[in-house]
């Protein structure tokens, strides 16, 4: 069975939240999940492997990022972006 994006990435966060994706709902946000600014940086780091794209984001400046974080809807839904960009 194939993953979907949002599959995907809630697993990812999921995994940095040391918690089952099952735990994990689109509206939370990475606060509620206890994930920190090292873990975000974990997050992004494995969302760019898993599917191969450059998250414009920069941990020094988050406030400047186009890459939204503001819960894991956003983030599902800017990963999508990037990868039908990269079709």
């Amino acid at each position: 069975m194939t993953q979907t994006v949002k599959d995907r990435v809630i697993a990812i966060i999921a995994e940095q939240a040391v918690l089952d994706p099952e735990q994990v709902s689109p509206e939370m946000t990475l606060a509620d999940l206890g994930i920190d600014s090292l873990g975000l940086v974990e997050s992004i780091f494995a969302i760019e492997e898993a599917f191969d794209v450059t998250v414009p984001f920069n941990a020094n400046e988050p406030g400047e990022s186009t890459f939204d974080i503001s819960s894991v809807a956003a983030i599902i839904a800017a990963v999508e972006g990037l990868v039908a960009e990269k079709v």
